[in-house]
């Protein structure tokens, strides 16, 4: 009995040895993921490093995806403690992590952005419907016949006569991007629907109706800007006739430079996100590994201010900074979520 108790009481010792010294090999927040969540999230890690008492997390943008594979690669200080996502988990990311022993997963619902399609207010002014924004990035598109081409349309007006007789060129998110995932999801899809020709395609052959809202052209007028919705923005700024796709923080912030085109005759604006009517509305995520909980210095402290009324409240810092906030029942839920730290499930995901 005696030998036994001691080779517990060595255990012991050693696990404490172990966490220890996992503690002070990392004494850091590290965060990656999303571009867009990006700012928020850093906004949070620099509050919370001067009121927390903790040395100010490290966020990085590595986009959506990219965080995915880091943050489920595995538990320890090697991996990072949270991820952005501007979209929610999925399915095959929860598995991915199930996997690799990131077994408890604590999701944020931080609140909404609008994925914005925005031009230089020193272009001309245009509207689209999400049909023709279909037809000027698929890379192939219905023929006058209803079969489907390599995409023809060079300029807007190739579109429609209504249009401007301009270059098409978009400039967007690459595929390991959460916003790539939206742009696709919620407008391209959409617009495919509103086509007839496609609307059949998809009764007939949903696969092949897939192929031609996920896969953009190749040719110039789609082009993939980087992880750095800045970038865009800049890009914007020095070519008048151009556009780009981003969330609707970045377009808030870059009012006086930058309009936002409406979609099928709706403005990209904070009312019209919070209320669905803007087809671009999504939700933003934060994820955190509860494992890490009580291992990395103060994490707890950073999902606790996270979700604060200072921060997330409907006048938090947050919505200051271009977040579109959650109501405040949602708000209050997810707070209490956070207090009790409870994992997320595999049954709500798709």
């Amino acid at each position: 009995m005696k030998l036994k108790s001691l080779a517990n009481t060595l255990a012991l010792a050693a696990a404490v040895v172990v966490v220890a010294g996992v503690a002070h090999a990392r004494d850091q927040i590290r965060v990656v993921g999303s571009s867009t969540v990006y700012p928020f999230t850093t906004t949070v890690a620099e509050q919370v490093g001067k009121t927390g008492g903790i040395k100010t997390p490290v966020v990085e943008s590595t986009g959506t995806g990219g965080g995915m594979k880091l943050f489920c690669a595995g538990v320890g200080v090697g991996h990072p403690d949270a991820t952005n996502a501007s979209r929610r988990m999925k399915k095959g990311e929860f598995e991915m992590c199930q996997k690799n022993g990131v077994k408890d997963i604590v999701e944020i619902n931080i609140g909404f952005d609008g994925l914005t399609v925005a031009q230089s207010k020193q272009g001309t002014p245009i509207k689209l419907t999400l049909a023709q924004l279909l037809m000027a990035v698929a890379k192939e598109v219905p023929g006058p016949d209803g079969k489907l081409v390599a995409n023809p349309n060079k300029n807007w007006s190739d579109i429609d006569k209504s249009l401007p007789n301009i270059k098409i060129e978009i400039l967007g998110p690459p595929p390991t991007s959460g916003t790539r995932d939206s742009f696709h999801e919620l407008l391209l899809e959409k617009g495919a629907e509103q086509i007839p020709a496609l609307a059949s395609l998809k009764k007939s052959d949903a696969k092949a109706f897939d192929r031609v809202w996920k896969t953009l052209r190749e040719d110039g007028a789609y082009v993939e800007a980087g992880e750095n919705d800045n970038v865009i923005v800049a890009k914007l700024e020095g070519n008048r006739n151009a556009f780009g796709v981003f969330g609707f923080s970045f377009l808030e912030e870059n009012l006086a430079k930058l309009r936002g085109v409406p979609l099928d005759g709706v403005e990209p604006e904070f009312d019209n996100i919070t209320n669905g009517k803007y087809a671009g509305a999504r939700r933003m995520y934060v994820y955190i590994k509860k494992a890490h909980i009580g291992v990395i210095p103060g994490l707890e402290k950073f999902a606790a201010e996270y979700v604060s009324p200072q921060a997330l409240g409907q006048d938090g810092y947050l919505g200051k900074k271009g977040l579109v906030t959650l109501p405040k029942a949602e708000a209050d839920a997810v707070r209490n979520s956070i207090k009790d730290m409870k994992p997320m499930s595999v049954d709500p995901l798709t």
